[in-house]
């Protein structure tokens, strides 16, 4: 099967601030679930970068991007940060970067979210982004990208389908939650589209025992995080055509009121309509926070109704109007942002 990855695989440290729509100045400061709540009705407008991109511009290397984060229309950062930024070896947590970046958005009034990266692509498996040990142990898997809008790449991910390598992941998580519960607004899990690359593959991946992994990290993380909201991206799973791995996954969520997104926002693009965004239209209200991305590969996409690029209000109509988003993660180099705040 064809799996549909995000169009940007690079790891990405999310602060999101949840403030009022475009074009409005940013609210006061709430944080977790709180502040997902409040902010049901509005769309907020936010930022998402690479770790080291992002702590580029809050030290002035990248005075564009610093200013972006200033902008009173823009709620926040997204950013998603590698395993490996916060865990060196097993069970020793790095936690200065991170507290860093919620010193500076807090004094900005801004908020934070934390994508924990797990699966990287276009990468060879040695430069993935997990602790050391996990490699040592044989606990990465290869993988292939099939995008048929980009050139087939290879990348790898941490093979959650072993327990021990879950267990490790937890732990993570756990620790997190322990030193930042309710102070980050949320964290969420990346995408869950991979395609393991059967061929090379030693961890004894089967499309079950992932879909699985994905949702008991899911189930822990929500466990974990009490105050802070806790999120799952979904977009593609292996070997579910039938999408009724899919659609627990979804049920879940609204049960145990998981927050759900995904990578990319593609208006009426075939292959999104028939898997993550139909179930993010059919549970639209039932899930406490919907939070979408539009990456650089979205703004240039071209809108199959008109056969022109997509725009901002393309976008925000969507995400808001069909998916229920409450959140939008933009690029950096959406058009809109090179222009003055109205």
């Amino acid at each position: 099967m064809m799996m549909q990855h995000s169009a940007v695989g690079s790891v990405v440290l999310a602060v999101v601030t949840l403030t009022a729509t475009a074009g409005m100045a940013a609210a006061a400061p709430a944080s977790g679930k709180d502040a997902a709540e409040a902010t049901r009705s509005k769309v907020t407008d936010n930022l998402y970068m690479p770790f080291g991109a992002f702590e580029d511009a809050i030290s002035g290397e990248d005075p564009k991007s610093k200013a972006m984060i200033d902008r009173p229309d823009i709620g926040g950062v997204q950013v998603v940060v590698p395993w490996k930024a916060i865990e060196g070896n097993r069970g020793e947590y790095r936690w200065s970067r991170l507290e860093n970046a919620l010193k500076y958005l807090q004094g900005r009034h801004k908020k934070l979210f934390v994508q924990v990266q797990d699966r990287f692509f276009d990468v060879a498996m040695n430069d993935a982004g997990v602790p050391q040990y996990v490699k040592d142990e044989g606990g990465v898997a290869p993988t292939i990208d099939e995008n048929p809008d980009n050139p087939t790449t290879h990348g790898a991910m941490a093979a959650q389908w072993n327990a021990s390598v879950r267990g490790d992941f937890q732990a993570t998580l756990k620790a997190m939650a322990k030193k930042f519960d309710g102070k980050i607004t949320g964290v969420n899990l990346p995408e869950t589209a991979v395609e393991v690359d059967a061929k090379r593959d030693q961890t004894k991946y089967t499309s079950k025992s992932y879909i699985d992994a994905e949702i008991d990290n899911m189930l822990y993380g929500e466990k974990v995080f009490t105050k802070t909201q806790f999120i799952q991206y979904i977009n593609f799973l292996p070997d579910d055509d039938d999408h009724k791995r899919m659609k627990e996954m979804f049920d879940l969520a609204k049960k145990k009121q998981i927050g759900v997104g995904g990578p990319d926002t593609l208006p009426d693009r075939k292959y999104q309509m028939e898997n993550s965004y139909k179930f993010l239209h059919q549970y639209k209200g039932a899930l406490p926070l919907v939070a979408m991305a539009v990456q650089e590969p979205d703004i240039n996409a071209k809108d199959p109704n008109t056969g022109r690029p997509y725009t901002r209000e393309r976008f925000t109509d969507f995400a808001h109007g069909y998916l229920g988003a409450h959140q939008l993660f933009w690029t950096t180099e959406a058009d809109w942002l090179q222009k003055p705040p109205v």
